[in-house]
């Protein structure tokens, strides 16, 4: 790197996200080795990760942007640690719409007398606010704050299995 790693800005920096660095920062000149996964734009902070063996367990470090002496590329991430990076923080919901669980969600409303009606793969709550899969209180969205904080209560308080369950009291606006 020739120039200071601040100056470079985002668009440069987004050039070394999924490559192997060797960083050196501080005063000390230390240096820190791994996997570029992201860049905090404010402080143009580095995130490193070391990913250990196969199944293994790795390590994250943050390099604080203003300690940042020094950025070498080792090399390009291989379609086997591009995955493993992708993977590193996935939420393990993401393969797509569970019908098993957004009829669940929908059944634990009603019983709780939520009017629901599904519009594609979310659900239309109240007619206030959408549902989104994976069908949790963090994927609620809708303008009103009281019934989205309800809605998001009653669904922190849904039982693994709600057969049987007696609904909980919600008074909605």
């Amino acid at each position: 790197m020739q120039r200071d790693w601040l100056h470079l800005g985002p668009l440069q920096w987004t050039t070394y996200v999924n490559k192997e660095l060797q960083v050196t920062a501080g005063m000390e000149a230390k240096e820190f080795a791994g996997w570029l996964l992201t860049i905090d734009p404010v402080s143009a902070s580095l995130v490193l990760v070391s990913l250990g063996e196969e199944g293994g367990s790795g390590s994250i470090r943050v390099v604080m942007g203003h300690a940042v002496r020094r950025v070498e590329v080792l090399r390009e991430a291989d379609a086997t640690a591009a995955q493993r990076l992708r993977e590193l923080f996935a939420s393990p919901t993401c393969g797509g719409p569970d019908p098993q669980r957004r009829a669940a969600v929908r059944r634990w409303l009603e019983r709780n007398r939520i009017p629901v009606e599904e519009c594609a793969d979310r659900l239309r709550v109240a007619s206030a606010l959408t549902l989104a899969p994976p069908y949790g209180p963090d994927d609620c969205s809708g303008a009103n704050p009281v019934v989205l904080e309800r809605v998001r209560k009653l669904l922190e308080g849904q039982p693994r299995q709600e057969a049987d369950q007696e609904p909980v009291p919600m008074d909605l606006p």
